[in-house]
């Protein structure tokens, strides 16, 4: 942005100005805050937790969060004897967790079955004081305890351990919709001009809100088979391209490969969950 000249070129307005990742979300979430759309769980890595501001502003406008934030990260805590210290997170759980703290917890289902972790939610001090409203939740790698992730919490008082774990696991739809857009051309643009990269972002997630929607009626489908997995948006984009694109196929042919491949990736999410469950 420092270069006019090339922004010029570009079709740049000089409206647009550099901004940050935490000040672009802040102004994301502000837009949908004035359009009224509720917001159940703000959720982040520490690029975004690490931002004082941005949690600040989230905290004045009630939005409940659970926001990454990294091992160094400095957080106020209230000991056992009634003494107030400020220490880093991983110093936190040394302090305040104990080994029957921990509980055991699925934050979200993968193609190999749910995503378990162990867990732990202790209170933390906000502005040195304790309100029921802030914590530290910590998540343990069940194959290496020694491999651990620390997220900082802002919820309604009674919120439970679970909610939050929940609330981390919905960011994994977030991962998928990214990897589903890619593969529509969301990182293949060649432009030279902004308006130029703003059709072509617009245009990549139109076609993905399209196939999501082909996906919602599937699901909402009374003849939806139990064993078979519901249709993808990467499903339905190849069996569009079969059926629009040569060469010509035949749709009973497309649509029972499509069935039969979809129960085979059902059946080996059924034998990699009971595995998983035995081991876990």
């Amino acid at each position: 942005m420092e270069d006019r000249e090339r922004c010029q070129e570009a079709g740049i307005p000089e409206t647009v100005r550099f901004q940050t990742k935490c000040e672009l979300a802040q102004q994301m979430v502000e837009r949908l805050w004035k359009a009224q759309i509720p917001i159940r769980w703000v959720v982040a890595d520490s690029v975004y937790g690490g931002n004082l501001d941005l949690r600040n502003w989230l905290e004045h406008h009630q939005y409940s969060y659970v926001l990454a934030v990294a091992c160094d990260e400095p957080v106020g805590i209230r000991l056992p004897d009634g003494s107030r210290r400020r220490v880093l997170v991983t110093e936190a759980e040394t302090l305040l967790v104990h080994d029957q703290d921990w509980q055991r917890l699925s934050m979200s289902e993968g193609t190999k079955g749910p995503r378990l972790f162990d867990w732990v939610a202790v209170p933390i001090l906000h502005r040195w004081e304790e309100d029921g409203r802030h914590w530290l939740l910590i998540r343990r790698c069940l194959s290496d305890p020694n491999e651990k992730a620390y997220y900082f919490v802002f919820a309604p008082p009674g919120t439970t351990l679970h909610e939050m774990v929940k609330a981390i696991g919905a960011r994994w739809h977030i991962e998928e919709d990214f990897e589903a857009t890619k593969d529509l051309g969301l990182d293949q643009y060649e432009v030279r001009s902004f308006i130029g990269w703003y059709r072509h972002v617009t245009l990549v997630m139109l076609a993905y809100a399209f196939l999501v929607g082909l996906c919602v009626q599937d699901k909402a489908a009374p003849a939806h088979h139990p064993a078979v997995y519901p249709l993808s948006a990467a499903e339905v984009r190849h069996q569009l391209g079969r059926l629009l694109w040569p060469p010509p196929s035949s749709l009973p042919f497309v649509v029972s490969w499509s069935h039969w491949r979809r129960g085979h990736q059902y059946r080996a999410c059924v034998f990699h969950r009971k595995r998983r469950l035995r081991t876990g």
